[in-house]
Formats: structure tokens, sequence, C-alpha cells
């Protein structure tokens, strides 16, 4: 019996020291680039509990009193975000660094948060041209399409940087797929200049036809986290080959007809999703097969009531719209449709939403 209980006391103790809430900082230092002298600016400093107990900010010690934090006094459940405000007041020129020392309920030992930047009396402003602000880094786009590419193609596409900072910018992506590469010029950009990521697509190394999309990470400083903020979305819609198709078989090919390329939503207003429907048809003389039904943008949903179609007949595709992951999402909202039409392998219908 005193086993049993010694291996239940083992068992409880091992239940408390794995069940707790885990402070993982987005960001353990947030560049912000220039500040206008003597005008405070707040900034969001977030985070995530990776644990699997509530997480609670007690306590947060900013390093000195140019800056002060706000922080919310409910929990944080496990795999949420939050964020602790923090203002700084720009009183003094020149660069700064500033410690957040934050207290929870994760452990007695605090973590460390910290700003980063520059007072200036004036500062130059490059959000006409370079609207993406990452902080210490701008971009002029978040999405990168490589459009209609072959099997065998090797296209390029180029994203281009603004280093907002006084200092040199060494430009880095994280998480590059197999099928891309990446060529920085240059190499480091000058502080308050700009440079250009090349990104090249290998299109043998693409895993399926039709899009193929994934996140990339622009790291804005050595030892930089992935998040929303520094996420690049890149597509890449790969076609299918019909080169070796004879004179006799493109007479006798299926054709895709759309009952319609645009598809407004219309207003959203208080609803969470919206739906709407779109008549897809074989016009053609062959039996028409439909490979591949995906979407750009992750708001969007979508169903097909019938992927194989006889000469005449039609089918349903159902496009459904979620309110709340439009706000979030990179690229536009559309739908993709790959078929063994030669002539049209590649539909795209485009979705209009009134917020």
């Amino acid at each position: 019996m005193k086993r049993i209980f010694a291996v239940l006391g083992c068992l409880c103790a091992f239940v408390c020291m794995v069940a707790q809430p885990r402070f993982v900082a987005e960001r353990d230092i947030t560049k912000v680039g220039e500040l206008q002298f003597q005008v405070p600016k707040t900034f969001a400093l977030g985070f995530i509990n990776k644990g699997d107990k509530p997480l609670k900010i007690l306590n947060v010690q900013p390093s000195c009193g140019c800056t002060t934090a706000e922080y919310s006094q409910s929990e944080i459940a496990p795999n949420e975000r939050g964020e602790i405000k923090v203002t700084f007041d720009a009183k003094m020129l020149g660069t700064f660094y500033k410690d957040f020392e934050i207290h929870t309920n994760a452990g007695q030992e605090p973590v460390y948060m910290a700003l980063q930047g520059i007072v200036v009396k004036e500062v130059k402003d490059y959000s006409a041209d370079f609207p993406i602000d990452l902080g210490n880094v701008r971009l002029i786009s978040n999405y990168v399409e490589f459009d209609d590419v072959n099997r065998g193609d090797y296209p390029e596409q180029i994203i281009r940087v603004m280093n907002t900072d006084r200092t040199a910018y060494k430009p880095e992506l994280m998480h590059l797929p197999p099928y891309l590469t990446a060529i920085y010029e240059p190499e480091n950009i000058p502080g308050g200049k700009s440079g250009i990521i090349r990104l090249r697509l290998d299109s043998k190394k693409l895993f399926q036809l039709g899009l193929n999309q994934t996140s990339v990470y622009l790291a804005r400083y050595m030892g930089d986290k992935v998040s929303e903020e520094n996420e690049i979305v890149v597509s890449a819609v790969l076609l299918p080959d019909f080169s070796q198709l004879t004179a006799e078989q493109l007479a006798q090919a299926p054709e895709l007809t759309l009952s319609a390329q645009e598809l407004d939503m219309g207003s959203m207003g208080d609803k969470r999703k919206q739906t709407r429907k779109i008549v897809v048809t074989n016009t053609g003389k062959s039996t028409l097969n439909i490979r591949q039904v995906q979407v750009f943008n992750r708001a969007l949903s979508v169903s097909l009531g019938n992927r194989s179609l006889a000469p005449g007949k039609s089918t349903k595709l159902k496009v459904t719209v979620n309110a709340r992951l439009l706000k979030k999402a990179k690229a536009r909202p559309r739908v993709l449709l790959i078929s063994d039409d030669p002539k049209n392998a590649k539909a795209i219908i485009n979705v209009q939403v009134t917020e």
C-alpha cells in the first residue's frame, strides 16, 4: 500500500511539474526605427501562452521612468495571445534600448522584453513607398506570387526592403522551403537605404499542380522569431503540361465554363460567414476532370459537388468567406481551379467582400 501511495505521489508531482503556463515573447527585442523627438509613442509587445495552464501577468517593471507599461489583469488561456502596451516619452535625442522586466505566474524568474530605436528631430517618412511597417524595416509588399509556372521554369520575384534604422541591416528569410532560394542585394543594407531580396523558384521541386503556398519570415535582427508581423506569403501556381496532345486530341478536349468569374459576397455586416455559389459546366467534347480546387486566402473555404463532368454536365461550387479571418490574410481572396481543359487549365474566381 505504501508503494502505491508513493507511485501516486510521484505521478501527482509529475503532473504538477508539467501542467504550467509558459510565457513566450513574439519578439525579445522590438526595433521601432526612428521616433519623433518629444512625441510619445505606444507599442504593443506581443506574447503567447505556450503552456497548458492559464497565464497571468503579475507585474511589469520598465527599466527607466521614460517608459510606462499597461497590461490586462485577465488570464491568458493556453495557446492564446496577449499584449503589453508600453509607451516611450521620446524626450531625449539619440539611440535607446529600454528593458521591461515581466513577472508572471509561470515561475519565480522574470522574463525580459525590450524596445530599441532612435529619437530624431525629423522622422523620414517611408510609408508611401514602403507601406508595410515591420519596425526597423519596411516592405513594399508582404505577398509574393509566381503566376503560371510550367515544370522546368526558374522564375524570379523581388522583395524590396527599406532599412529605416541608422545602423546597417542584414536581411535574412527564415523557413524557406526547398523550392525557393534567396539572394540578398546588398548583403548588408546601410541605414536609411533600400535593398532587394531576389527570390528564385525551382519549379521542379514544387509539391503539386495548382497552388503551392508557403510562409517565409523576414528576420529584423539577429535571433528574431517568426510571427504574423514579419510573415511574407509566397504563392506559386504550377500548370499542367498539354504539350504532348495531338491536334485531334485538342479538338476533342473538355472545356471548363464558369457562370461567373467575379463573385460578390456583398456586405458582411454582423455575419460571421457568407456563402455564394457558382455553376461549373463542361462545354467541351470529352469528360472534364477538375484536378485542384484551392483558395489563395485562408478566409475562404470551398466545396465542389462533382470533380468529373461529362460533356454538357454541370456542378455547383460553393464559396464561403469567414469575416474573422479575412482581416488577417495577406493574399487577395480568390479561388483557383486546375483542370484538364488545355485552353483554360487555370481558372480564377475573384471574390469581392464589402466590410
